[in-house]
């Protein structure tokens, strides 16, 4: 059996409940390494898995036993860690969003390719199997000519389960640089630009920082979207949900309408322009209670799983790069009150 030595890179909440939670359940892994700043935190999981503790992220990257590193980090140290470990020979998997620049992005994107290794963001939500058979129904004609969708991620904030709660670095300026948009609003871009599979080409952002005094990013947006073949919809990202997560897309067509994680007893409804319904439930997605954090994301299997197949990973950083753009021209959309067009 072909084993990947991984390290973990950042031992908060993120890289703790979804990455190394999800790690440590596949057969193909070891988990030989752990870095954090703070210490303590890497040796809470050394006391679990075993393995080496650092501080630096550079020393880790040096222990030749590494194969494969996942990059659990505040935003904008994404690509800077991102391209070492590429530097040094890891195949990385990347915590959303990708980057916070363009010019970083493309710097990753070329690392990659000339290290040989692989380079996988950490979009989670075109893996589901809601998704990915909505995706097919659409390829397939079902829903006869898309023509608008609305699709939303929200909830209460960070600081009801990050591990520094309002302290945490995901509502500093100088860390996180984007809020709910590089939180929850890349996802959702993400996801819209796989289900349809086309690329938004027209972006209207109406983006605020009113819900949480102590924070330094935004926490509630709404987004109008235009895509290549003239579908549009909206896209709100919130951390201003105080009840229960909205993860819902619907998505609508002449021959018929998809509602995905939008009912609370079927993740998966098809209502046909005839009549015809099709109601499914095929697990729905992980949230960050604790019951939705025992539900499989998938990211960290389809990461390795591509690894030990030698296949190119699913979520490749030439395609995440164009949902952070979705994001930054929202961002520039609001700063500007202009609707922004990729050229």
């Amino acid at each position: 059996m072909i084993m990947i030595k991984v390290g973990i890179i950042g031992c908060g909440s993120i890289g703790v409940k979804r990455h190394i939670a999800e790690y440590s359940k596949l057969e193909n892994v070891e988990l030989v390494a752990f870095c954090d700043l703070v210490k303590e935190r890497a040796e809470a999981q050394q006391e679990i898995y075993g393995g080496k503790v650092y501080e630096d992220y550079t020393e880790l990257l040096a222990d030749e036993s590494v194969e494969a590193v996942s990059v659990c980090t505040p935003n904008y140290k994404h690509a800077e860690i991102s391209i070492a470990a590429l530097e040094a020979g890891k195949h990385v998997l990347c915590e959303k969003p990708m980057g916070i620049t363009l010019d970083e992005m493309d710097r990753m994107i070329e690392a990659e390719k000339k290290s040989g290794k692989q380079l996988m963001v950490g979009h989670n939500q075109r893996l589901i199997k809601e998704h990915q058979v909505a995706r097919d129904y659409i390829a397939e004609g079902r829903l006869g000519r898309i023509y608008s969708f609305r699709t939303a991620f929200g909830h209460g904030g960070p600081e009801g389960w990050s591990v520094d709660g309002k302290d945490s670095w995901f509502f500093k300026k100088d860390q996180a640089v984007m809020g709910a948009m590089g939180d929850l609003g890349v996802h959702k871009a993400d996801l819209i630009r796989y289900i349809l599979d086309e690329e938004v080409v027209d972006v209207g952002g109406f983006i605020s920082k009113e819900a949480k005094e102590f924070s330094d990013v935004d926490d509630n947006a709404v987004c109008i979207l235009r895509t290549e073949s003239n579908v549009i919809g909206t896209l709100q990202a919130s951390w201003a949900f105080y009840g229960e997560e909205d993860n819902s897309t619907v998505i609508y067509g002449d021959k018929g309408v998809l509602n995905l994680l939008d009912d609370p007893e079927y993740s998966f409804i098809f209502t046909s322009s005839t009549g015809e319904v099709v109601r499914e439930n095929y697990g729905g997605i992980q949230t960050n209670d604790d019951e939705g954090q025992s539900k499989k994301s998938f990211v960290m299997e389809a990461f390795i799983d591509a690894l030990v197949k030698d296949e190119r990973v699913p979520v490749t950083a030439e395609d995440a790069k164009k949902s952070v753009e979705i994001i930054l021209n929202a961002f520039e959309s609001d700063r500007t009150n202009k609707i922004i067009t990729e050229e």
